[in-house]
């Protein structure tokens, strides 16, 4: 990552908190008292949140690796500290002489002292080195997304967004499920701004910090009314008497997060607004697939060149009134471009058929629909090699119409890839001419006799095909400058008289 800030650097790194894991580990251990426990769980949870972000777009397997290696500890410290956490509320609910304070206290002292040695063991299984080693290694692939950039924007929006979608859930049926799924949605939205943007995370701090300590607390009384039902030792009269307590603890919490999070201008706005919309919001999609793109693909510049001449192309025939120019076929041609060769990151052998499911199995950005990604996956599927049949497994799902409208697409996309199949972009730029039935694609670089010429010969076909014309690829050759044809008639003119 490319830090905000030298601070920022330094107390928010993937490794600096992989060592405070460390660092506090061996605080925990002497007693696992609250606050080392509480400590502890937060420096991994920042890495394992860390993981989930550069997750969305690396696919390097060891951020999974990572995850894994804390898991166990990370699980085991969060059944500890949900014991203390009730400990501490059930001596701030009630007072010294409260029999029902004495039961609970009792019950979750053993349970604790269970915990607190499952606890030793996990940390004991805990493997350091594995830990410190896949963290200093995952470091330094940290710097090839940048803090604040449009990738972890598109993130931030992604959370918000399911955030709030579960914010309707919990308003709408009012579970304690719900609002416990709803402060889970806000706590990932909050790591992510946390962790990828710092510059709105010091303006959102406080609320995001409030709202997550809300409803965290409704979860905890939700959990404490089902410890005291777990115990039928504790008369009804007492029973009710803390379950009015609770209740009355829980409804102030949700009417402070309700205070934020309802109406014209609730928190919500105040986050979305200063999120991608609009072209900003396509602009960030694509970033995110050049971006795990970049992660996979053995030639970025390649198909950076590719895409460009595809989309050159594109637009030649668009304005030409030759090619399908719906908005949505333009992206998903450039998309195409950017991602078709991400197979070729395990080998050449089947890169193809690879990439088609590599990209399928992606999660579309905002914006995209299922389809749309899987015509990205057909067209790159077929930007070379054999030559696409509607009725092949890769199409299935599309419609008809859809099949047909990408066949065209593909011959761009085989076209432009084969401009470059000497992999030097030497044609820089090209041009198109439309004489009647046939359309003259001019190379500006290209040489008239070449092995490259006789391969843009074989890949015109699927563009002949599909669009009825003949194509003919041809070099595009300078005009002669205006002093030089001056020079030459002078010169004819002189020799004449």
């Amino acid at each position: 990552m490319q830090p905000a800030t030298p601070t920022h650097e330094k107390k928010a790194g993937l490794l600096y908190w992989a060592q405070r894991a460390l660092e506090e580990c061996d605080k925990a251990s002497q007693d696992f008292a609250p606050d080392p426990v509480h400590d502890l769980r937060v420096a991994i949870r920042r890495c394992r949140s860390l993981a989930d972000g550069f997750l969305s777009v690396d696919p390097d397997p060891e951020w999974k690796q990572m995850k894994k290696s804390g898991k166990p500890l990370f699980n085991c410290l969060g059944e500890l500290r949900d014991t203390q956490v009730m400990m501490e509320w059930v001596a701030r609910l009630s007072e010294d002489h409260d029999s029902v304070r004495h039961t609970l206290l009792h019950s979750l002292a053993a349970k604790e002292s269970a915990q607190k040695a499952a606890a030793l063991e996990a940390l004991r299984a805990f493997d350091r080195k594995r830990w410190l080693a896949l963290n200093t290694k995952l470091a330094k692939r940290t710097g090839k997304i940048p803090l604040e950039g449009l990738v972890f924007q598109h993130l931030a929006l992604e959370r918000l967004l399911e955030a709030h979608e579960l914010h309707r859930q919990a308003l709408r049926n009012r579970t304690q499920v719900g609002y416990h799924q709803l402060r889970i949605g806000i706590k990932r939205f909050r790591y992510t701004v946390e962790n990828f943007l710092p510059a709105r995370h010091a303006k959102w701090a406080p609320e995001l910090r409030d709202l997550q300590d809300a409803l965290g607390e409704v979860h905890d009384l939700d959990v404490l009314r089902a410890s005291i039902r777990a115990h039928p030792e504790i008369e009804a009269e007492d029973r009710e008497r803390w379950f009015r307590r609770i209740a009355e603890e829980r409804q102030k919490r949700l009417d402070l997060y309700r205070s934020k999070m309802m109406g014209k201008n609730s928190l919500w706005q105040v986050w979305r607004a200063e999120l991608p919309i609009g072209p900003a919001l396509e602009k960030a999609a694509m970033e995110k697939l050049r971006t795990w793109a970049s992660l996979l693909d053995p030639d970025v510049r390649r198909s950076a060149y590719v895409t460009r001449i595809a989309l050159q192309l594109y637009d030649a025939l668009s304005r030409h009134g030759l090619a399908c120019h719906k908005p949505e076929y333009r992206r998903i041609l450039e998309a195409a471009g950017i991602v078709h060769d991400v197979g070729r990151s395990k080998g050449e052998a089947g890169h193809l058929k690879r990439s088609y499911r590599m990209i399928t199995r992606l999660k579309p950005p905002l914006g995209w629909t299922e389809e749309e990604l899987h015509c990205v996956a057909a067209i790159a599927r077929y930007h070379r090699g054999g030559l696409p049949q509607t009725s092949a497994s890769h199409f299935v799902g599309l419609s008809t119409r859809r099949r047909s409208e990408l066949m065209p697409i593909m011959g761009i996309l085989r076209l432009a890839t084969a401009f470059d199949s000497a992999q030097n972009g030497r044609v820089a730029r090209i041009s198109v001419e439309p004489r009647d039935r046939t359309l003259d694609v001019y190379g500006q670089g290209m040489e008239d006799i070449s092995a490259a010429a006789e391969r843009l010969a074989r890949a015109r076909y699927l563009l002949e095909a599909t669009s009825g014309l003949a194509v003919r690829i041809r070099p595009l050759t300078r005009k002669p400058a205006a002093s030089s044809r001056v020079a030459r008639h002078t010169a004819r003119g002189a020799a004449g008289s």
